[in-house]
């Protein structure tokens, strides 16, 4: 009886064991449990508030004496993680707010993918603007007067509106056209 009381009293240990770690983790005793049973939530947009966004003219641009192609940065100055998407809206701003700017006729390129973006983290697009060419006002192919902008407005989906200067000159076009890139983790040229 000694020996089938040891057994009795294993068993009833085992018994408590998991009873305790079913009530603990709360799967009920005879169900399978799976490899992971949480799922975790995408991070939000990055909200205006999280972004701050710079321009520079791009490296690699069309031929000319205008902005051509300029490369605009958004880092998240927020301390949390959070995703950028899809393609920018874009549009010239003279004096004043973002509200009163004169939209451009966007052609998109490329395919949206979510850019998750990190406390100072950075994400980027490329716009490439129909080019001025010639000296002093410059002229444009189309035979259209050319156009500056001070600042641009760089609109994300879901992610709010911001005026922005070139870090080196003004926004000059033609036509009111511009090719956009979707947002990307990678820093084009």
């Amino acid at each position: 009886m000694r020996h089938s009381n040891g057994i009795r009293r294993a068993a009833l240990a085992t018994t408590a064991v998991t009873a305790v770690a079913a009530a603990v983790t709360g799967i009920l005793p005879g169900t399978a449990m799976a490899a992971s049973t949480t799922t975790s939530t995408p991070p939000p947009a990055c909200p205006a508030s999280a972004l701050q966004v710079s321009a520079r003219q791009a490296v690699h641009r069309p031929v000319g004496t205008g902005t051509g192609a300029a490369v605009v940065q958004f880092t998240n100055v927020s301390r949390r993680t959070c995703v950028l998407k899809g393609h920018p809206t874009v549009a010239g701003a003279g004096n004043g707010s973002p509200a009163h700017n004169t939209p451009l006729k966007v052609t998109r390129t490329g395919r949206a993918a979510t850019v998750t973006v990190r406390p100072h983290g950075k994400a980027w697009v490329k716009l490439t603007f129909v080019q001025v060419h010639g000296e002093a006002d410059g002229y444009c192919v189309s035979g259209k007067d050319p156009v500056t902008y001070p600042t641009m407005v760089i609109g994300l989906p879901h992610s709010g509106k911001h005026q922005v200067a070139l870090n080196d000159g003004v926004w000059a076009e033609c036509d009111n056209k511009v090719t956009v890139t979707p947002v990307s983790a990678v820093k084009p040229s």
